[in-house]
Order: structure tokens, then C-alpha cells, then sequence
């Protein structure tokens, strides 16, 4: 297919439209003639058909240089193409649709699954059941962030913590960047945005202390505090020891290990605990049964969660999540290295791990501004 930038003149104001002629070979006719096969595209310039002046001069410049940048991008986006349509043909297509096909192959996922799919929910939300690829383009972006930090609403009628609204605008970032692979659109709008030093918050966490002030006190739901301190001796997420089985706890020469597919990114996870973390997971069932049998999320969860660390005298808002967080530190604070605490977390990049190391900084920080004025 080529593409030519041609001209017409616009008899009733005198002006010059500017237009690309896709041309993309000949066809023959019932009649045996010869048909080329055109497409138009109108581009909304227009040039000053006799310019007299420097500054209509100037403008007939800047138009036409303009013009064949929008040549050459198209030009670009038929090399990259297939099947013969333009990404403009392309760009006419229902991005929800595609979104949604891309959540049907994270099915096997369960963990990244429910995140794409409370996404796409959010999408419909925010912007109705039709999305076209070409109505994506950094003011979506930023009202789709806007959107996700100020109005959307978690299952207890919440607003979305600044964790979840990096998440939904990852997976939303993914799909569009999945898009420019399968030569749908040219590039994606939101590499240009950044959303990281905007919604980064604190990560709240258990001292040590606080630690032995929960183990002493009395939890309503047993099977959760065994869990919860479970998480604070080795850092699991909620997701893997919800679903955690004796055949993936090992005896060992050493101590005791646990091997298992993280639920988030599936990979394969090798897992040295402590015997105080073992204890936590009682006595030894059947190879295929669940570690915690009585673990399961409800909202019931978060209120035990809660009345146990107010009667534990700890005024913080404490997650499940925060275990993983408080494993993490106590590491960092007891002289882990970041690489070998990247590999206890199962982190697929140092500089996720590198977060808790400024945590510690903060700490250290506040440590020396404790000493009162010596010239006082």
C-alpha cells in the first residue's frame, strides 16, 4: 500500500484541502477493466491558495511540514500492519472487547484474574460499555487515574488505597501495551504518564514489639491469627497461604521449607521458614490438604483483624498485607541484605524490595533527631 499527500481546491474560500490517497493495487471489474483500490483520508489543513504575505507564506510551511509528518506516520503504521488495514481502520475497534479478551487468558491466574477483572469493572464505570481504541489518549489516562484515586469505590464502600489505583492502572497499561504488539495502535498514551511519585503512601507495618503485644493477645478468629503471624515470620501474601497444602511443606536436612507456585505470578518459589513459623502451622494433615483449614476471606476477616490489634493496644490500620510488610522490615532491621530479602518475597525486581530499605532510612532518620537541643 502507498500513501500520497495530494491537493484540492476549495472553490468557495479559495483555500487548498490537504488529503492522503491510500493506494493498495487494482482489482479487475465484471467488465475486465482495471480498478485501482483508494482509500481517503481528509486531514483538516488547509493551505492559502495564493499567499502574498511572510505570514501566509510562513503558514503554507507549517502546514504542509505537518502534513507529511501525518504521511509518514501513516506510512509507518501500514508497514507495521496487517492483514492490509491501517492502525486508523484499527483504531475504530472496541478496546472493552479486547480488554475483555485479554482477562479471558488470565483465567489460569487466579491472583493476577481478579485483579484484570475488577479493572475492567472500573473501566465500564468509568466510561460506559463502548471504548474506542482511539478515545485513549492521555487526558483518558489521567481522568482514568483521577477516577480510580477519587471516586471508585472498594466492596466495604471505601475509596481505593493508592496500592490498588497503581494496580487497575498497571493491568490498563498492560492491555494497551499488549495492543502496540499486536499492531493495533501506534504507541502507548500512558508511557507518558507517571504515576508512581504521586500515589506512592506508607506502607504500615508491626514492630517487634508490636508483634509480641499480638501474639499475647487473645484473636476471635484463631485461624487467622495463626496465619497472620505465620506471614509475619515469612512474608506469604494472603493469596498463598489461603491456599498453602502439606504436600508443599518439606522436612529438610536443615529445617523446614515450603515449594509453591506463587498465586500472583505463578512462579515457582523456594522457601526457607524458621521453626517458630512452622509451629504456627500446627500439627500435619493429608498431603492434599489445606495448611489452614478454616481460612477464608469475608469481611468478617477485617473486623477481627481489627478488634484484635485495638485490643492489642496498637492504634495503626492494620491490613493482612501489613504481615508481609512487618516481615520485610523486621528482616531489613536484623541486617538481611536487600537482594537476599528480594528472593525471601518472591519479587520479580530489586527496586520493588528497595522500598523497605527506605523505610528503614525514615526510621534511622527519626532515630537521630531524638537527642534534645545540647545548647539548652
Amino acid at each position: 500500500m502507498k500513501v500520497h499527500l495530494r491537493q484540492r481546491q476549495q472553490t468557495k474560500n479559495g483555500k487548498i484541502s490537504l488529503y492522503l490517497e491510500l493506494y493498495n493495487g487494482a482489482t479487475s471489474t465484471k467488465e475486465g477493466k482495471t480498478k485501482p483500490i483508494r482509500k481517503y483520508e481528509y486531514l483538516d489543513l488547509y493551505l492559502i491558495s495564493k499567499p502574498k504575505t511572510p505570514i501566509d507564506k510562513q503558514h503554507n510551511k507549517d502546514i504542509m511540514e505537518l502534513a507529511k509528518n501525518i504521511k509518514a506516520k501513516r506510512e509507518l503504521e501500514i508497514k507495521n500492519g496487517e492483514f492490509g488495514f491501517t492502525s486508523n481502520f484499527k483504531t475504530k475497534g472496541d478496546f472493552l472487547e479486547y480488554f475483555k479478551h485479554q482477562l479471558k487468558k488470565k483465567e489460569q491466574y487466579k491472583g493476577s484474574y481478579g485483579i484484570w477483572k475488577a479493572t475492567y469493572k472500573h473501566l465500564i464505570d468509568y466510561n460506559g460499555n463502548k471504548l474506542l481504541f482511539k478515545e485513549i489518549d492521555n487526558v483518558f489516562c489521567e481522568g482514568f487515574i483521577n477516577y480510580l484515586s477519587n471516586e471508585a469505590k472498594m466492596a466495604n464502600n471505601q475509596n481505593l488505597i493508592p496500592s490498588t489505583v497503581k494496580c487497575y492502572y498497571t493491568k490498563f497499561k498492560a492491555c494497551l501495551n499488549q495492543a502496540v504488539k499486536d499492531k493495533i495502535i501506534y504507541s502507548n498514551p500512558c508511557n507518558n504518564i507517571t504515576i508512581n511519585n504521586r500515589y506512592q503512601h506508607k506502607r504500615e507495618y508491626l514492630t517487634l514489639e508490636e508483634v509480641k503485644k499480638i501474639v499475647k493477645t487473645e484473636c476471635s478468629y484463631k485461624e487467622l491469627k495463626k496465619a497472620f503471624l505465620f506471614s509475619c515470620l515469612t512474608g506469604l501474601r494472603w493469596s498463598d497461604i489461603e491456599k498453602l497444602k502439606w504436600s508443599e511443606v518439606q522436612k529438610t536436612d536443615n529445617g523446614y521449607k515450603i515449594i509453591f507456585h506463587q498465586q500472583k505470578t505463578n512462579g515457582l518459589q523456594y522457601l526457607d521458614i524458621s521453626q517458630q513459623a512452622r509451629e504456627y502451622l500446627g500439627k500435619e494433615g493429608m498431603q492434599q490438604q489445606n495448611v489452614f483449614t478454616n481460612l477464608k476471606y469475608s469481611i468478617l476477616v477485617n473486623k477481627a483483624l481489627s478488634k484484635w490489634m485495638n485490643d492489642a493496644g496498637i492504634n495503626k490500620k492494620i491490613t493482612f498485607h501489613c504481615a508481609r510488610h512487618t516481615f520485610a522490615v523486621l528482616q531489613i532491621t536484623m541486617g538481611t541484605d536487600i537482594y537476599t530479602l528480594s528472593k525471601l518475597l518472591g519479587h520479580t525486581a530489586i527496586k520493588t524490595t528497595e522500598i523497605y530499605a527506605d523505610i528503614i532510612d525514615e526510621k534511622k532518620r527519626e532515630a537521630v533527631n531524638r537527642i534534645p537541643d545540647i545548647n539548652i
